[in-house]
């Protein structure tokens, strides 16, 4: 199966798993961003960088 996400095949990570409903796979209905609020906000768990992403390959 073709991951939706990134150019590669699924590899079952579970990141394409709906917000909402986890036993959905996402399909772009914009469910969990429709609503009459100003804003959205949304809760970052982490970032990386590409610098950093190139370092750890060279370990």
């Amino acid at each position: 199966m073709k991951c939706i996400l990134y150019d590669r095949e699924c590899i079952d990570c579970g990141e394409c798993k709906c917000d909402l409903d986890p036993e959905k796979i996402c399909d772009n209905c914009m469910e969990c961003v429709k609503g009459d609020a100003d804003y959205r906000g949304i809760l970052v768990s982490g970032i990386q960088l590409e610098n950093e992403n190139r370092k750890e390959e060279d370990r």
